[in-house]
This record gives structure tokens, sequence and C-alpha cells, in this order.
């Protein structure tokens, strides 16, 4: 009868502390995927704003040498990322290809003018350099006009600047409500081991003695919870990139790093500390309090 209440005590602590790793998991997971966002939101805010065209027209007699000429300019200019010399022809594929029909065709004269799509940098992406920059175009014989959405460019920005600081409030959200279920967690695990940790107190084992095979095993089910954490993230943005692969442009590997560390370290000192609390509270209590 006592090796199967034994037996039976065991599956039972073995089943709490599997639920207790799985438990971490997904918070973590969801703390990482919350850093994630963040740490690829300047990115991907960087990536939009350098993926917004400026279009320079230029006058129709201008010879293709000059505007070439002027676009290994605007290559050099400190507001310009990259350009694209789009001739009229290439112009015409590109609106035959939109409107489904051979306009030249119909009109019989190609009426497009060639033009330099150019892509600002980031910090440049705003309506003021970009007004700037479009003034000092002017300038120049050559440029017959200069379009740009002003105002996409400025609800751009600030729809960008509203969802960093919703990620950023929300991630500071979920970290708290994170570690408050985890150390929850952790005491529900300890509170079945509270019969244990007050006999060896009884029979004369120091708390620092008691405590550490708890400690460990927290900092193991902490690293190990981040550890498959980590590879379901893994998983799922390998699928997220199979099904977008415009994705790629956001990978970074060293950030990854830092986030999966970032992972591990949370859920080490999170399970450690709750778990250090958890076995403080049951050293300190007394024998007839254990069965409250």
């Amino acid at each position: 009868m006592e090796e199967f209440e034994a037996s039976t005590a065991a599956k039972k602590t073995k089943t709490i502390y599997i639920s207790t790793v799985f438990g971490i998991a997904m918070v973590l997971l969801m703390v990482g995927m919350l850093g994630l966002i963040l740490v690829h939101a300047n990115n991907l805010s960087r990536y939009i704003k350098e993926n917004m065209v400026v279009n320079v027209f230029v006058d129709e007699g201008a010879r293709e040498t000059d505007v070439l000429q002027f676009k290994r300019q605007l290559d050099g200019n400190r507001y310009v990322k990259r350009t694209q010399y789009v001739s009229k022809e290439l112009a015409a594929r590109n609106l035959q290809k939109d409107l489904g029909e051979d306009f030249v065709k119909f009109l019989g004269v190609n009426p497009l003018s060639q033009s330099i799509d150019v892509y600002m940098k980031a910090d440049f992406a705003n309506n003021a350099d970009l007004t700037r920059f479009a003034n000092e175009l002017r300038k120049n014989p050559l440029v017959k006009e200069v379009k740009y959405q002003q105002s996409l460019v400025e609800q751009m920005n600030k729809n960008l600047t509203n969802i960093s600081l919703v990620i950023l409030a929300f991630t500071g959200i979920f970290v708290l409500l994170s570690v408050a279920l985890i150390n929850n967690t952790i005491r529900l695990a300890i509170y079945s081991q509270r019969f244990l940790i007050k006999s060896m107190q009884l029979v004369g084992a120091t708390k620092a003695f008691i405590r550490k095979p708890f400690l460990l095993y927290g900092i193991w089910h902490g690293l190990l919870g981040a550890l498959i954490a980590a590879i379901i993230l893994v998983g799922t943005l390998y699928l997220a990139y199979r099904q977008i692969p415009d994705l790629v442009v956001l990978q970074n590997y060293y950030e990854f790093g830092v986030i999966f560390a970032g992972m591990a370290l949370l859920g080490i000192f999170i399970s450690g500390f709750s778990t250090f609390l958890a076995v403080n509270r049951f050293l300190r209590l007394k024998i007839y309090q254990l069965y409250r």
C-alpha cells in the first residue's frame, strides 16, 4: 500500500512539473512573439518608409543619357536610398499591365513621359524633408514634375508611431501578467511538496539545503520552458516565411538571438525567484498551517 501511494504521489508530482514547464513555455512563447514584434517594429517602419516612391518626371525632350546622368546624381543625394529609371516604353508596359489593354495601339502614340522613381531613406520619409527635396529637384531644368502623396506620408508616419506605442504598452502589460502567471503556477507545484519540505526541516535540514534542489529544478524548468517556446516560435516563423516570402526582409538573426536569450533569462529568473519565494513560504509555516 505504501509503495502504491509513493508511486501515485511520484506520478502526480511529475504531472504537476510537466504542466508547469508547458505553462512556462506558453507564457514565454507569447512574450517572445511580442518581443519580436516590438524589436521588428522599427525595421518594419523603416522598410515601409524606404519603399515609398517619389516620381520625378523629366522633360519630354530630354535625352536618355542626360536623364541617366541625373539619376546618378540622385543616387549620391543624402535623402535618397536608391533610384530606378523608367523609360517611356517601360512605363507603357506597366500601364498596359494595369489596364489590361494596349492603349498605345489604340492612341497610336505613347503619351507617357520617362521618369525616375526615387526611394527615400527612412529618416527623410516625412513631409518636411520631402517638400525640401522636391523643391531642390524642381530647380533642375530636366525636371518636369515631382509627385508624391503628402496625405499618405503623413498618415503613414502617424499610424506607425501609434502602432509602436500600442505594441510597447501591450508588451509591458503582458510581461507583468506573465510573471504573475508563472509565479502562481510554480507556487501550486511547490504546494504539492509542502509536507516533504516540512519533513526535511523537522529532521534538521537547513533552509539552504532544502531550497537547493527546488531552486535547481526551478531553474531547469524555466530553461526547458524557454527552449520549448523557442522551438515553437522558430517553427511558427518558418511557416510564416513559407506563406509570406516578403517577411524575409525582416530576418535578423542577431535580433532573434537576443530575443531567445531574453526568453531564457526571463524564464530562469522568474522560475527560480518564484521557487525561492514559494519554498520560503512553506519553510515559515507551522505544521498545523500545512493543512489549510
